[in-house]
């Protein structure tokens, strides 16, 4: 299980590749051809195969806190996917969600088990100074031109679209940063101190207005959960974000975009407005946004460019109420965990969910959908387990 879970950490970086096998009409580049995108695929499902199996053996599932809460989730999802305007539309991704149930499961499980936490945080963040590096490479080499052209030259790597490098980023740094505190494997906070400096720097090449909130708010909520002056450092935190927004609020965005999510937000309220109890189905808003926009507004949509409203419309109430108990859920276990817990364990696990407040801000203006399907569930496992004061002692360096 170690190094299954480090592999399925390892390889986010490739999730957003997984659109180019969907109808969906992107706006931007998939540098991995299909092949490779499907030999990807497959892997994962191998890695899902093998924990089903080895929870099975272990019944290490059922009596999770998060498990009926996620199913609930993945059974809106389902069923607004059978009930909505295209079922085949979502299918792959609804299939991911899934997929991110089984890991959510295994890292609570067996992440105090030998070698468990120290492989999934050296795959990890190994991986995402890789992939920092890669975004920042391709920038200064201005490849592949066609999706520098696109992305008017902000860093994107293999994620498609720079918001979700930004959302990948802003759950990675956090986590990096208490590991290059806090790690007791020098080795190990080495690759941490090299996944902050070059996230920061790919993080800024995003020019993510979303993001560089996101990230602030993520590092807000770790001040005011340990820094002795709270509310003071983590008001200069986000005083520090709105400030980069202000100084750079248009470099490298088309002035065009600047006003264009109002007029998507309506769209999205209108749509929630007509099928509010299941929605349309996973990633049917662009179908019904053609139908229902401005005359005057943008000609196409990807999505509703608000987390929460994106799950209203695509999921319905139904599923906006199943991912108010997960939350809800996650929040009293996580509180629980962290008042019993080590010191160090409890600044780890509050460092890690300080990851999923940032890209809770960034969904205030954005939908990243690396974060929905491929990080939102592990890295909620990942805090719980964090947390947990047992033995063997699961420390950040395992």
């Amino acid at each position: 299980m170690p190094a299954a879970l480090g592999s399925i950490f390892a390889i986010v970086p490739f999730f957003p590749s997984f659109i180019a096998l969907t109808s969906v009409q992107f706006p931007g580049v998939s540098i991995f051809g299909r092949p490779a995108i499907l030999v990807i695929l497959a892997f994962c499902a191998l890695l899902a195969v093998y924990a089903i199996a080895t929870m099975v053996r272990y019944r290490a599932a059922i009596s999770q806190p998060l498990t009926l809460p996620l199913l609930a989730v993945f059974g809106a999802g389902v069923a607004a996917g059978c009930l909505g305007f295209n079922p085949v539309s979502g299918l792959l991704f609804t299939g991911i969600g899934g997929l991110g149930i089984v890991w959510q499961c295994a890292v609570v499980r067996f992440y105090a088990d030998r070698y468990a936490a120290v492989t999934i945080f050296w795959a990890f963040l190994l991986s995402g100074a890789l992939a920092s590096a890669t975004a920042i490479a391709m920038v200064a080499a201005r490849f592949p031109a066609a999706q520098y052209a696109i992305q008017h030259g902000r860093a994107t790597g293999t994620f498609i679209l720079p918001g979700e490098l930004a959302g990948y980023l802003i759950v990675l740094l956090p986590i990096a940063y208490a590991v290059a505190w806090r790690g007791s494997q020098r080795a190990l906070r080495a690759v941490a101190w090299s996944a902050l400096a070059l996230g920061f720097t790919a993080l800024a090449l995003t020019y993510s207005r979303a993001g560089w909130m996101g990230c602030a708010g993520a590092f807000a909520f770790v001040a005011a959960m340990r820094a002795r002056r709270r509310i003071e450092a983590a008001i200069t935190v986000v005083a520090g974000g709105v400030l980069a927004l202000l100084v750079l609020f248009n470099a490298h965005h088309d002035p065009s975009e600047d006003y264009t999510r109002l007029s998507i937000w309506q769209a999205a309220v209108q749509i929630a407005d007509r099928f509010p109890l299941t929605g349309v189905g996973p990633f049917n808003f662009s179908r019904l946004y053609a139908v229902v926009r401005a005359p005057d507004a943008d000609a196409t949509a990807f999505h509703a460019h608000n987390l929460y409203l994106t799950f209203f419309v695509e999921f319905g109430i139904a599923g906006l109420v199943a991912v108010g108990w997960t939350l809800w859920r996650f929040a009293t276990e996580l509180r629980r965990r962290v008042a019993n817990a080590a010191p160090a364990n409890a600044f780890l696990a509050i460092c890690v969910t300080a990851g999923l407040v940032g890209v809770a801000v960034q969904g205030l203006i954005d939908t990243v959908t690396i974060v929905i399907f491929g990080l939102w569930m592990p890295i909620m496992g990942l805090a719980l387990a964090a947390a947990y004061g047992g033995d063997p002692s699961p420390s950040v360096d395992g």
